[in-house]
């Protein structure tokens, strides 16, 4: 069963995408049971179609029905036991779910019109489709995750597991920088920002007024980097932990249509426009304009982060301190500046993973080195000040254990986990009924469930 969980999770994933789409293969076939749940040919064929078309930059497993329907054999083995053991997902922790891919999907297309258009369902409908295929997916990977709780690995476990890796099959490392800042944003003088506001409540008298759309204003004046694709648009829910509360305040307070004051939050000032509302869901438009801060606020902003690196220097204040106290960066205040990976949050990253802006003042530095101020754009726009830390940097190297210790522990780990599994599967699969169609016989990565046919008692 190496690698299964990963189909399983692509399984549920592409199900769920299926879930939105109107064409889909048709072929109601039973191919496999266990205990008494059944797994459909067209959720298989589905789920490779739909991967297909969802994960264009992953390659499917090789011989990928045998792989997603393991993966389907798995999950139901799996949430058969959590059913013994009393295992529960509460209703809160589903609805959350299934609102977090509602989301998604709105996302993806654009409005919850256009999503329900394509789906030929209501997203009420779309949610309940998802629901036992979510609850499914959760309880496999609680009872997983009770099975696999006390496992660990020990130091003596992760030399053994280096060891036996031949010297030749190591893998090579580019070199890797872990990077934290300190990040102020300076602040706009008063008169700017009267003069910003009065222009985005002329924007507002124009829609109001029905001289100009909203949309078109928005890709004319606004200063969101999507703005000139969607006109502004985009979804929002009210437990957004991502969007600034007081953007979220007033745009809950709009009915459909209607058109906000203008609001200041910490990207900038705005006004906006509900588009739909459904609960705790709705789409809105926006425009931000951020107001151009000058040399004078600039300077007292690089006054004070210099005042902070000389403290740092010289020992009085700690940089993670430092972050805590004077950081306005969300993104990395709270992870002691470290700037990490958005796919895996590790915080170790190639020099192509970090902003250009980073790479330029990296040149000269050596690990434990904090740059001078530096004046910098965000990727929204804002203007900001930061001080840079080189707090590590690896050379290119083959895999070693003095520089990657953490990286073979997690892999020696992951080995134990799925020996544990496996060993789980083999003493206790004879306790759940399989049959599987020998439409399938040509699987080998399935031999084992075929194995299990003859032997299972219930």
């Amino acid at each position: 069963m190496k690698k299964i969980f990963l189909y399983l999770f692509l399984f549920t994933l592409v199900a769920a995408a299926a879930s939105a789409q109107t064409k889909r293969i048709v072929a109601d076939q039973i191919i496999a049971k266990v205990g008494d749940k059944i797994i459909l040919k067209s959720d298989i064929e589905n789920a490779i179609s739909d991967y297909k078309r969802q994960a264009q930059n992953v390659q499917l497993p090789p011989n990928p029905e045998c792989a997603f329907l393991e993966g389907q054999l798995v999950q139901k083995v799996l949430v058969l036991q959590a059913n013994k053991d009393s295992i529960t997902i509460g209703d809160d922790e589903i609805d959350a779910l299934l609102d977090n891919q509602i989301r998604y999907f709105i996302s993806q297309y654009g409005s919850k019109d256009v999503l329900e258009q394509i789906a030929g369902k209501t997203v009420y409908q779309l949610k309940e489709d998802l629901r036992q295929p979510f609850i499914e997916r959760q309880l496999a990977d609680k009872m997983r995750a009770k099975i696999l709780e006390n496992v660990k690995i020990t130091p003596s476990e992760v030399q053994a597991f280096y060891d036996k890796i031949p010297k030749d099959s190591l893998p090579f490392f580019e070199s890797e920088l872990e990077v934290a800042q300190i990040v102020i944003y300076p602040k706009a003088n008063k008169d700017i920002e009267d003069y910003i506001t009065n222009q985005l409540n002329d924007l507002k008298k124009q829609v109001e007024s029905g001289q100009k759309k909203f949309t078109d204003l928005a890709k004319v004046y606004s200063q969101d980097p999507t703005a000139k694709e969607n006109g502004g648009q985009f979804s929002i829910n009210r437990t957004d932990k991502g969007i600034d509360p007081t953007f979220l305040s007033a745009a809950f307070k709009l009915k459909e249509g209607q058109v906000s004051p203008v609001i200041k939050s910490k990207f900038g000032l705005h006004i906006i426009q509900m588009v739909s509302r459904a609960g705790d869901d709705a789409v809105v438009r926006h425009i931000l304009i951020i107001p151009a801060v000058t040399e004078t606020e600039i300077n007292g902003a690089k006054q004070k982060l210099d005042s902070v690196r000389s403290r740092i220097v010289a020992g009085t204040l700690n940089f993670n301190e430092a972050v805590n106290k004077y950081s306005e960066d969300d993104a990395t205040r709270y992870n002691a500046g470290r700037i990490s990976s958005p796919y895996d949050g590790s915080t170790r990253l190639t020099i192509d993973q970090l902003d250009k802006g980073i790479v330029a003042n990296l040149k000269g530095m050596k690990a434990g080195d904090i740059s001078q101020p530096l004046v910098y754009t965000d990727d929204r726009g804002k203007q900001g000040v930061r001080l840079v830390y080189l707090a590590h940097q690896t050379q290119p190297h083959r895999m070693n254990l003095k520089d990657d210790y953490d990286r073979v522990a997690q892999q020696a780990l992951g080995e134990k986990k799925q020996k544990a599994l496996d060993g789980w599967f083999k003493q206790h699969i004879s306790d759940f009924y399989i049959d599987i169609d020998p439409e399938y016989h040509t699987c080998k990565s399935l031999d084992f469930w075929f194995a299990s046919e003859t032997t299972a008692s219930n």
